[in-house]
């Protein structure tokens, strides 16, 4: 990324989240560097997809969300997204690099481009989903920081900044929230912080409790772990929604 700062001063302008975007991609690119074309041809630790997959839909999201800061659709559709991510999976380590760098570098731009005000518009995203432009950057980081941790390289949920885990905490709680798929649940950190999500709980039925550090709820809600490092009572750990 660019300057997180650019664009006049204003209360939309999201220059934390750039600035944290910013250090997310620069972690990711580094570490990428330092692979090789067998390592990048190797099994990612998403199903059905190499290394080669996660760095190419990295890309191709970075300029999905060009598209969506210009008013365009964020892709032209599912197919041509899948397609695009087949074909430039098997590319060498240097290409897919550099591409990267590439994508981040326009999205960059696009981002820098933007005032305060056009921070505060509403831009749409895949599957009917709208949101302010100011969460763009957050977003970005999400693909970034556990797209790292899904290529295996070393880089785990424990290695994500403690300020991210939170968040993607959070908004995984609100994601879920009155999800008609996902059982009545109340999370508990055991610092005595409790979010509950799912559906709503009947007359007399209680929620799901589910204890555990941050770390491991935000993993289970994401689907990066089964929740072994979970204690469940009030039943069993449900199963969750494809994401």
């Amino acid at each position: 990324m660019t300057s997180p700062d650019a664009g006049p001063a204003g209360p939309t302008v999201p220059a934390a989240d750039l600035a944290a975007l910013r250090e997310s991609t620069e972690r990711l690119l580094a570490a990428v560097a330092g692979l090789g074309d067998a390592s990048v041809a190797e099994p990612s630790l998403l199903p059905g997809w190499t290394r080669g997959h996660v760095l190419a839909h990295l890309a191709r999201n970075a300029d999905a969300l060009v598209e969506v800061l210009a008013g365009r659709p964020m892709y032209p559709s599912a197919e041509v997204r899948e397609a695009d991510i087949e074909r430039d999976a098997p590319r060498p380590l240097v290409v897919q690099l550099a591409d990267l760098r590439a994508a981040d570098a326009r999205l960059g731009r696009a981002m820098d481009s933007l005032t305060g005000e056009r921070w505060g518009a509403t831009v749409a995203l895949r599957n009917g989903v709208t949101d302010l432009a100011s969460s763009l950057p957050f977003r970005r980081r999400i693909e970034v920081e556990l797209h790292h941790v899904d290529l295996g390289i070393g880089y785990t949920l424990h290695d994500l900044p403690a300020d991210f885990t939170e968040r993607e905490l959070e908004n995984m709680v609100r994601r879920f929230a009155g999800h008609p798929d996902v059982a009545p649940l109340e999370l508990r950190t055991g610092d005595g912080r409790v979010r509950r999500t799912g559906r709503t709980a009947g007359a007399g039925a209680e929620p799901v409790v589910v204890t555990g550090p941050p770390t491991e709820l935000m993993g289970w809600l994401t689907g990066r772990t089964t929740g072994g490092g979970l204690t469940v009572a009030g039943g069993v750990l449900p199963a969750l929604p494809p994401l």
